[in-house]
């Protein structure tokens, strides 16, 4: 995709409370960097106009794989760039780059594409146009469109799809899903919020990523890192003074790799007049890895219930799928 706007942001160096026990910088560290920059580009572009003051919030993260871990020592590099507008969102581009300060040499660790939109300061309720954007070529506005037609109808299929809660289950079976599903609660404080009293998405995105962490290192007792995170959907925001539930429950295991689903569910406990509502849900998949950082097989999933095989073979065609559109993208060998 090309790039029409850009911002380049230097991060400092990944340090012990980055990464887990083997020096890998947690994914969930990653992704709030990434969503970082993707708020700062999206809210600079949209005040860009004389008009009613907004800033961006996170509505969804495409795909995001994790190419290469980055390591405790060394510098994440982020860059981002605006790649489409509609009326109402921003699409946004946003690289990292882990740089060694000793050899120089640097790789690319992760490209995720992220969609903002811009929500007023009176009222954060509303939501305000976006100003548009001058594309170098019609190719670019009408793949963008495209895109953008995807990720809304997606949203939409997702968030009456995720309507079930994970259920605890006493003296669980090794493998199974009860087995390994967790849950963290939070209370939502000011330091997890904008200046505008609601939550940051990459703080949301760091707390689910450390419950599939937990999740995945329960099933298979190993270390464990985010290889990739599936469309993270953000159904709606989450205050300050909220008590939230991330919940993740394995769904599928090839023998390599594990699919985690998690949810997030928000409890306004200071306003009555508010339900318990699902504010975002994301599938992460794991790998398994030995001490020297070498891939591991992983025990197969036993799924016991009606709904746990359902959401098995769901898994397993999402992992099929994904990894048909790996191997054409290879290029055939002369």
């Amino acid at each position: 995709m090309e790039v029409l706007g850009g911002l380049r942001a230097w991060r400092g160096i990944m340090r012990p409370d980055d990464a887990n026990v083997a020096g890998n910088v947690h994914g969930g560290t990653i992704l709030k960097m990434i969503e970082e920059a993707g708020a700062i580009i999206s809210t600079r572009h949209c005040n860009s106009q004389n008009g009613e003051r907004c800033v961006a919030a996170l509505a969804r993260v495409e795909r995001t794989d994790f190419l290469s871990p980055m390591c405790i020592g060394e510098v994440a590099h982020v860059s981002a760039g605006i790649t489409y507008t509609s009326k109402h969102s921003v699409e946004v581009q946003v690289n990292v780059m882990s740089e060694n300060i000793l050899t120089g040499t640097k790789k690319l660790t992760n490209k995720a594409t992220l969609w903002y939109v811009p929500l007023s300061l009176k009222n954060v309720d509303k939501v305000l146009e976006v100003p548009p954007v001058v594309y170098s070529r019609q190719e670019q506005e009408e793949e963008g469109r495209k895109r953008y037609e995807a990720q809304k109808l997606e949203r939409m299929e997702t968030k009456w799809r995720n309507g079930d809660i994970v259920q605890p289950v006493l003296n669980p079976e090794p493998n199974t899903v009860s087995y390994s599903q967790s849950s963290l609660i939070h209370l939502v404080g000011p330091s997890d919020c904008t200046l505008h009293g609601f939550v940051h998405g990459g703080v949301t995105m760091k707390l689910m990523d450390e419950v599939a962490g937990i999740v995945a290192a329960r099933h298979c007792k190993t270390n464990i890192v985010t290889a990739s995170v599936d469309a993270i959907n953000f159904h709606d925001k989450i205050r300050k003074g909220c008590v939230i539930t991330i919940s993740g429950r394995m769904t599928f295991t090839s023998n390599k790799s594990m699919e985690i689903e998690v949810l997030v569910d928000a409890d306004p406990v200071v306003d009555n007049s508010q339900k318990r509502y699902r504010a975002a849900s994301a599938f992460f998949t794991y790998v398994s890895l030995s001490q020297e950082g070498k891939p591991l097989p992983v025990p197969q999933l036993v799924p016991e219930t009606e709904d746990e095989k359902k959401r098995f073979e769901e898994g397993k065609g999402r992992y099929l799928q994904m990894k048909a559109k790996r191997q054409g993208q290879v290029e055939p060998q002369p």
